[in-house]
C-alpha cells in the first residue's frame, strides 16, 4: 500500500502567505504612487539640483579665492597699488565708465556690422 501525503498547505501557512503578500502589495503600491507623483518627483528633483548647484558654487567660489590669492600674492605692490587706485577710479566715476563702455559697444556692434 501506497502511503499519499497530502502536501497542501494548512491554515496557519495559508494566512501567512496572504500576510506576505499584503506586504509585497503595500511596497508595489507605494512605489507606483511616489513614480506617479509628478510634483514630488520634481521636488525631489529641484532639491537635488539646488544641492548640486550649491557644491558647485562653493567649489567655484573656493577656487576663486586660491586665484585671487596666489594672484594677489604674485603681483608686484606697485601694481597692486595702481589697479587698486583704477578700481577706485572707475566706482567714483561710474557713470564715465558706463558712458565708455556704451560708446565702445556701439562702435564695436557697427563694425561687426560692416563685415
Amino acid at each position: 500500500m501506497t502511503q499519499h501525503s497530502d502536501k497542501s498547505p494548512g491554515p496557519e501557512e495559508l494566512r501567512q502567505q496572504v500576510e506576505r503578500t499584503r506586504a509585497e502589495l503595500g511596497r508595489t503600491v507605494e512605489a507606483l504612487a511616489a513614480k506617479a507623483d509628478v510634483k514630488a518627483r520634481a521636488r525631489e528633483k529641484a532639491a537635488e539640483v539646488g544641492e548640486h548647484a550649491a557644491r558647485t558654487a562653493g567649489e567655484l567660489k573656493a577656487a576663486a579665492a586660491r586665484f585671487l590669492h596666489r594672484t594677489h600674492d604674485g603681483t608686484p605692490g606697485p601694481v597692486r597699488q595702481r589697479t587698486a587706485q583704477g578700481a577706485q577710479l572707475a566706482r567714483d566715476e561710474r557713470t564715465v565708465v558706463l558712458v565708455a563702455a556704451g560708446v565702445v559697444l556701439v562702435a564695436w556692434l557697427v563694425l561687426r556690422r560692416k563685415d
